[in-house]
């Protein structure tokens, strides 16, 4: 064996390691949320590092689903998480392709006011954003989840840096064709930045899953809390009533949806990562 592929696999090993010692937590908490309440009661550890569910049982989960309204939080967070994943791919795409393609007066000036809010901290605007959509009579919908967090500045950011990548001869070489505006963005600029809106999208689905504060906010009928505000709502003093297994259990049924979602297409974000800091 050459001494690059010792070093290539004494890589993978290391990196193997450090995956697993990551990995540790999760596996157990998948663990504690499959054995029973009355077991883990007395331990925690009542198997090899407490990893392996043994005696195996699914009524934590079967117990999670038929109390309270689990179905339709899980229902409220998809429904947010999808509409709002949406919206930002349409206003961040076309922002960010007005941006770095289209000359207009101020337009730096825009992007730089743009690209300030990032340094606003959410929390600072959420009284007059509860005062806004209590005035209009919102909150508890699921319009007032989703709107307030469409103005995503790093998504715009993204989108710029991506689409100033792209040469201008294929969109200058459609022009001559006859293509206005709209076809080159659709037909051309879209389908080259694929892994960028991929990164953009499943980035926003995560912040919007796993969104807590301001749904706790706007929502205060529990029909209308999403599957983090209402699986928070069911916990009293760590697990002392309900039982350590269903607390882990809904741990699991809020990080399955986003932990499908990357490994599903983990390419594609690797992929518009390196493309958008190689530029």
């Amino acid at each position: 064996m050459s001494r690059q592929h010792r070093t290539y696999w004494t890589i993978c090993l290391v990196l193997g390691v450090f995956a697993l010692i990551w990995s540790v937590p999760t596996i157990w908490m998948v663990s504690l949320s499959l054995q029973p309440n009355e077991l883990l009661a007395r331990t925690t550890t009542n198997t090899v590092l407490g990893l392996i569910p043994i005696p195996f049982t699914w009524d934590n989960f079967v117990q999670l689903f038929n109390f309270g309204l689990t179905p339709r939080w899980f229902l409220n967070s998809a429904i947010v998480a999808i509409g709002m994943t949406v919206l930002v791919l349409i206003l961040s795409t076309t922002a960010g392709y007005a941006f770095a393609r289209i000359p207009f007066k101020g337009r730096r000036l825009v992007l730089a006011i743009v690209l300030a809010g990032l340094t606003v901290p959410e929390q600072v605007i959420f009284i007059p954003l509860y005062t806004m959509f209590a005035d209009w009579g919102l909150h508890n919908t699921h319009v007032a989840l989703i709107t307030p967090r469409l103005a995503v500045p790093l998504g715009v950011f993204l989108m710029v840096q991506f689409f100033r990548g792209i040469p201008k001869e294929l969109e200058e070489a459609a022009a001559l064709d006859g293509a206005n505006r709209f076809v080159i963005f659709a037909r051309i600029v879209l389908p080259l930045s694929i892994p960028a809106v991929t990164t953009l999208a499943i980035l926003t689905f995560l912040y919007a899953w796993n969104d807590y504060l301001w749904p706790l906010v706007s929502a205060q009928r529990q029909e209308m809390f999403t599957i983090t505000v209402g699986l928070g709502s069911i916990q009293e003093n760590f697990a002392a009533t309900e039982g350590l297994g269903r607390l882990m259990a809904s741990g699991v049924v809020a990080s399955l949806p986003v932990v499908v979602l990357f490994v599903v297409f983990q390419r594609f974000v690797v992929r518009g990562i390196a493309l958008g800091t190689s530029r």
